[in-house]
This record gives structure tokens, sequence and C-alpha cells, in this order.
């Protein structure tokens, strides 16, 4: 059995996201919460409320408490989102205004209970 969990249009960079998913994809929920805290990088902190949500719906559709220990995380990935909504300026050289885009992703996390 598996459940899953969607964090979509969040602030931060796909390729800063999916470096700290490559420390916790395949491990357990409970080893994922002991690394996460001690992970320097802001996007630690969405990656662990996303692996908490997925752990928590699948305890749901299991309709009992899981141990952390046993619910693996199986897979767990990361895309760019639209860009084209966040268009900001910079102020530029000679008064011009230069463009810039803020970026957003899209995370899944897919947990499921080890046999």
């Amino acid at each position: 059995m598996d459940a899953v969990a969607h964090a979509k249009f969040q602030r931060f960079g796909a390729r800063k996201v999916a470096q700290v998913l490559d420390q916790v994809r395949g491990r357990s929920v409970w080893r994922a919460e002991q690394i996460l805290p001690r992970t320097p990088r802001a996007a630690a902190q969405l990656v662990s409320k996303t692996i908490k949500s997925a752990a928590s719906n699948l305890s749901v559709r299991a309709g009992k408490k899981l141990d952390p220990k046993l619910v693996m995380i199986s897979s767990a990935w990361v895309g760019q989102g639209p860009m084209g909504q966040m268009k900001r300026v910079l102020p530029g050289p000679r008064g011009r205004a230069l463009m810039f885009k803020r970026k957003v992703c899209h995370l899944t996390v897919q947990v499921s209970a080890e046999k």
C-alpha cells in the first residue's frame, strides 16, 4: 500500500529542492525526520512537511497508526513550476528596468508501508 503527497507552487528552485530529496530518497520516514532538521537548506522544511503529510495519508488509508521506521519513501521528485506568473523588475543601468522571473516548483513524495 502506498500514499502520495503533493506540494505545488512552492517558492523554491527545483534544483535546490532536488538536492535535499537526494538525501532522503529510499530511506524510512523516521530516518528522514532525523536527517532533514540538520540539513543546511531552506527547502529542507518543505520536504519535511511533505513527507509527514504523505506518511499521514498512508496511515489514514491503512486505518491504523503506522510505525515511522517501517514506512519507506519509495519515490520523491520535483518539477519546475510555471514562471510566467511571477515576473519581477530589477533596476538596470541608465534608468532601465530588467525583468527576472521568480522560480516555483511542484514537489511530489510517495511513501509505502514495508512488508
